[in-house]
């Protein structure tokens, strides 16, 4: 079983910047999307930013683009998210996600998750 370790993240004022981490205990195959996602109290969760087969390719959601980066090292089976010019809006729960296969990286249905992390960004 794949386990996903995140780390990172807290709290930061509107404007600042966050960075989280997400390590596996097994390498990810490279071409399989990994990604993150996130819940708002009340909300459904909802897709962030996700990075492609091998990659390179990079999504992300339009509430996001251009203030985050997703990135991924597969020599040390880790996936980046840095948040930059935060909004109070994107205070949730952050969670990143592994597939075993080749699939739409927008989509939910990942195979792998990490335990979550808070994101907190005050007004």
């Amino acid at each position: 079983q794949v386990q996903l370790v995140q780390s990172g993240g807290g709290l930061a004022q509107a404007g600042g910047s966050l960075r989280l981490s997400c390590a596996a205990s097994q390498p990810i195959s490279t071409n399989s999307p990994m990604a993150w996602f996130r819940q708002a109290p009340g909300k459904e969760r909802e897709f962030v930013a996700a990075i492609g087969n091998w990659g390179r390719s990079e999504y992300y959601s339009d509430s996001v683009k251009g203030r985050f980066t997703v990135s991924r090292d597969n020599a040390k089976n880790t996936l980046t998210l840095q948040m930059n010019s935060l909004k109070p809006e994107d205070t949730a729960v952050y969670y990143c996600a592994a597939s075993r296969t080749n699939k739409p990286p927008t989509a939910p249905d990942y195979d792998y998750w990490g335990q979550g992390t808070q994101v907190t960004v005050s007004s």
